[in-house]
């Protein structure tokens, strides 16, 4: 295997799939910041899920929100819903892990809420669950998926789907996505001057 080549391969992809990310989704990402910034300044708190490195990407938005993206400031409400291991395990045991968001976003989640699920393929039955019980209660949903979108859009309020096929590009655009969103909330909510 030539390094080198493999190196460059990845990064030309990763080049391509940001540019390409930039065209596609400027709009949908605007909507996204204002649909988040209203639900926090109604008092609404963000509720995030995924799968695998999805999961760790909803816990790492979470955190940014509840503790600070690029300055001290107050905070603001958000949740994974992927690192409660007793919750987790006991509702994958009591209920089916089909049911592993959906029954944290009934005990959770109001109306006014932005639930965001994060899958790459767009057909995991979880985070499809999760934001179909979400929309049933009221609360707006975001879906971050990727190539066709899969079924999020049976699912979703609003879709930011990165154009690709590869899940780890659409991770990376992902995770770029989520901390811009970070950033331009607490921009919008007066939390941050970036003067």
């Amino acid at each position: 295997m030539d390094i080198a080549r493999f190196f460059d391969a990845e990064f030309a992809e990763h080049a391509a799939v940001t540019a390409a990310t930039q065209a596609a989704l400027s709009q949908p990402f605007a909507r996204l910041v204002a649909m988040v910034t209203e639900a926090v300044q109604q008092g609404g708190k963000i509720l995030l899920f995924g799968n695998g490195g999805s999961a760790a990407d909803a816990h790492n938005i979470a955190t940014e929100f509840a503790v600070r993206y690029k300055r001290d400031r107050a905070a603001i409400a958000a949740l994974g819903l992927t690192t409660d291991g007793g919750v987790l395990t006991a509702i994958g045991n009591d209920l089916g892990f089909e049911r592993v968001f959906s029954r944290q976003i009934e005990a959770l989640g109001r109306a006014g809420d932005v639930a965001i699920g994060l899958s790459t393929s767009g057909r995991s039955p979880n985070v499809i669950e999760g934001l179909r019980t979400a929309q049933a209660a009221g609360l707006q949903t975001v879906a971050f998926g990727g190539g066709d979108g899969g079924r999020l859009g049976e699912v979703s309020d609003l879709m930011l789907i990165v154009p690709s096929k590869t899940a780890a590009r659409i991770q990376e655009m992902h995770i770029l996505l989520g901390q811009m969103l970070c950033g331009a909330v607490e921009v919008e909510l007066g939390l941050v001057d970036l003067s």
